[in-house]
């Protein structure tokens, strides 16, 4: 009857670099490995030079992390079910931009009556 058919995707920051990385998630790897270096400078000044590379790495998987992954969507956890499936960054940036307009957000719960129970 009908043959298989392609579904339109949207691959907008899917290009790929060195296999692994997207290019949102190449240039999160490379601020996580700037913010690592901060570090290594400083504990090179105090001779721990080691500490400094393991520094590097650890911001830099971060900054993969971040660029990378996506939310679980997990219905048991309350934070999970409103923002499972976005990336990390996203829902991070969104956060941000929330907390710098110093929002608040009121929630009005109605009282239980005895004709409810």
């Amino acid at each position: 009857m009908g043959g298989p058919y392609n579904i339109p995707r949207n691959y907008k920051g899917e290009s790929k670099i060195l296999f692994i990385f997207s290019t949102k998630s190449f240039l999160f790897t490379i601020g996580g490995a700037g913010i690592g270096i901060l570090f290594y400078l400083i504990f090179s000044m105090l001779k721990l030079k080691t500490i400094g590379l393991v520094f590097i790495v650890l911001f830099g998987l971060l900054g993969f992390a971040i660029g990378t992954f996506k939310i679980p969507d997990n219905a048991n956890l309350n934070f999970s079910r409103k923002v499972g499936g976005e990336a990390i960054d996203a829902v991070f940036l969104r956060w941000v931009k929330f907390k710098r307009k110093n929002n608040k957000i009121y929630v009005y719960k109605e009282e239980e009556t005895k004709d409810d129970k």
